[in-house]
């Protein structure tokens, strides 16, 4: 397995199994801080235990791919940067939520392309985004001419 391949699995690992145990962790301390029955809160201490060794047993898997040596082959296709992209700012939004006590978040993507984007009639890609982010109470801009498009997308925190 390459090196690029490792990080790859790595980055897999993070995003997916080590966050999932993470939230399950968060899950059982809740139940834990509510739990009246002495019985009951050790066994769930028992299970928080075992989810934190599981936890430093996947960081730790997590470490020993990223480290490995061996040749690098990259792993660059369209697919694979548009997974990369989305899952890279799904951890960035998730961790402005989680931790950052932000009253506003906004997000801004520009590109350099030919431009004329544009909501239209029967096309619902961009309609989606801008009924999904309203739901939220969210404003979205969009510019987009001859030297490029940008999206800016505001995104209120409060009450979240």
């Amino acid at each position: 397995m390459s090196l690029t391949q490792r990080v790859k699995l790595a980055q897999e690992l993070h995003d997916g199994i080590a966050q999932d145990l993470v939230g399950l962790g968060y899950g059982l301390d809740s139940l834990l801080f509510n739990e009246e029955d002495e019985t009951k809160r050790a066994s769930l201490r028992t299970v928080r235990l075992d989810i934190n060794s599981l936890i430093e047993k996947v960081r730790q898997e997590i470490f020993d791919l990223r480290i490995s040596a061996s040749n690098d082959e990259p792993l660059s296709t369209t697919n694979a940067l548009q997974e990369d992209l989305t899952k890279s700012v799904h951890e960035i939004i998730g961790n402005v939520l989680q931790h950052s006590q932000a009253s506003q978040l906004l997000i801004s993507i520009q590109d350099n392309g030919i431009g004329g984007v544009a909501i239209k009639d029967n096309h619902f890609g961009l309609q989606g985004v801008r009924e999904r982010m309203d739901s939220h109470g969210a404003h979205i801009d969009l510019q987009s001419d001859f030297i490029g498009t940008q999206f800016i997308i505001t995104v209120p925190l409060v009450g979240k």
